[in-house]
């Protein structure tokens, strides 16, 4: 089976997919973590979007090759558009393999203390992760499209003392 986590960012998906991983024989397999050990900054200008294609694209042969291994695989990719959940969702369908919807809602106040928390860390040096600067802030609340309940196998209410 693939799970699937859609959630802004800094919303709490890895330390969701951690509890998943906790009580699930799984793997993870982030976007996120290979664009940054590729690039600590995980920026790569004007090439971001062309990379991170082809990360999700190596990403998804991967889970193909595991889930017909039986291993289950979580995807923490955040899933932010509704034309890319449906072409996901699809894309399973058509190979035949099971996948189950999760999403990760966070209050606005919380999403805002978790961004200063994490770009506290990326400062201090202790974590590798994007730094989310107004306009970087400003365009990510554009591009991301909040799913329909009809979408979402699993709604997660995140509440910031849980994933402290």
């Amino acid at each position: 089976m693939i799970i699937l986590i859609c959630g802004k960012i800094c919303s709490g998906k890895t330390w969701y997919t951690n509890q998943l991983l906790k009580t699930h024989r799984a793997i993870c397999l982030s976007c996120d973590e290979l664009m940054l050990t590729l690039n600590s900054s995980g920026l790569f200008g004007d090439k971001h979007d062309e990379i991170a294609s082809r990360v999700q694209q190596y990403l998804l042969k991967k889970a193909e090759e595991l889930t017909a291994l039986d291993v289950d695989v979580i995807l923490e990719w955040g899933f932010w558009t509704r034309e890319g959940r449906k072409q996901m969702r699809e894309y399973f369908q058509e190979k035949g393999i099971p996948c189950q919807w999760h999403y990760l809602d966070i209050s606005e106040e919380d999403w805002m203390a978790n961004i200063e928390q994490r770009n506290e860390e990326i400062l201090a040096g202790r974590t590798d992760a994007y730094f989310m600067d107004e306009g970087l802030m400003e365009k990510l609340k554009r591009l991301f499209e909040e799913p329909d309940r009809d979408e979402m196998d699993v709604w997660y209410p995140v509440r910031r003392e849980k994933i402290k």
